[in-house]
């Protein structure tokens, strides 16, 4: 595939996520960006980079708490909204915010950015939690 075609084909997806309303648009907009369809997400995937995180002490529940329908903490002591869109209906709502927190996060956690798959598992993964 050409450099141009796949550019292009990314600047689409970006798109149809920044347009996202709703936690479904925004996993949906991931996935297509990873070249899946969502019935191909793994939840089970996007739970385990949650509780496992990356290889260092740090990890998303360092902050997030161990249930995502909690408020978390930072390690300034500010207060975290609940992660889980059940327990915080504006969470996954605002795709240029979910993108702001994934950069910062995926790098203090895992030491790189998180991919488009991951970002899609985690978001699937959080809203089939009640």
């Amino acid at each position: 595939m050409n450099k141009a075609l796949v550019m292009a084909s990314l600047s689409a997806c970006a798109l149809n996520a920044a347009a996202a309303e709703t936690p479904l648009h925004l996993r949906d907009g991931y996935a297509r960006a990873a070249g899946l369809a969502p019935a191909e997400l793994s939840v089970a995937a996007g739970e385990a980079l949650f509780r496992r995180g990356g290889d260092g002490e740090r990890q998303c529940v360092s902050c997030h708490t161990e249930d995502p329908r909690r408020k978390g903490k930072t390690r300034a002591g500010k207060l975290i909204a609940p992660l889980a869109p059940s327990a915080n209906a504006a969470r996954f709502t605002d795709a240029a915010k979910a993108e702001k927190w994934f950069a910062r996060n995926c790098a203090d956690v895992l030491g790189r950015a998180c991919s488009a798959r991951e970002k899609a598992n985690l978001i699937a993964w959080l809203m089939t939690i009640n």
